[in-house]
């Protein structure tokens, strides 16, 4: 990102968070980054003013990566939360995430968790193009009906 290397950065991210296909690992990073430069083209051209696109979300990358390398080992200082929690999860979602959600619904005392199925880490974004798995409505739901819930019980 710092070299203004935008698509090899998110080839980089993609790889190592496992973000797509199994089919990536055995592509050339060349061809991958390539690809990935035409995407992110193609979404330019056809972004609507306002639109989050892949160019402009790229740079929050490495922040997600500070936050969650910052957050390693502190799982057990959720224990003391006293507040209803409500975790969710895909079951196609991001594999490394799965172990958290575990730990996470161990260690918080009010917790409840759901796994939406056949849903990923992209869910609560709108379907498009880029994100043809998006279910926002789905996860609106189980926000809603957490919340409520939540407020009948005070």
């Amino acid at each position: 990102m710092a070299e203004g290397k935008v698509a090899a950065a998110l080839v980089t991210s993609m790889l190592g968070l496992r973000l797509g296909p199994p089919i990536m690992n055995a592509m050339p990073r060349g061809l991958l980054t390539w690809l990935t430069g035409l995407m992110m083209k193609s979404e330019d051209k056809n972004a609507k003013p306002g639109d989050a696109t892949m160019r402009t979300l790229a740079p929050t990358l490495h922040y997600e990566g500070v936050l969650l390398a910052e957050m390693a080992g502190t799982v057990d200082g959720f224990a003391d939360i006293r507040a209803e929690v409500l975790l969710l999860g895909g079951s196609k979602g991001l594999p490394f995430l799965k172990p958290a959600l575990s730990r996470l619904e161990k260690t918080v005392p009010n917790v409840e968790r759901i796994e939406l199925p056949g849903l990923d880490h992209d869910a609560s974004g709108d379907a498009g193009k880029r994100n043809p798995s998006g279910r926002p409505e789905v996860v609106a739901a189980e926000l809603r009906r957490f919340f409520t819930s939540a407020a009948k019980s005070r």
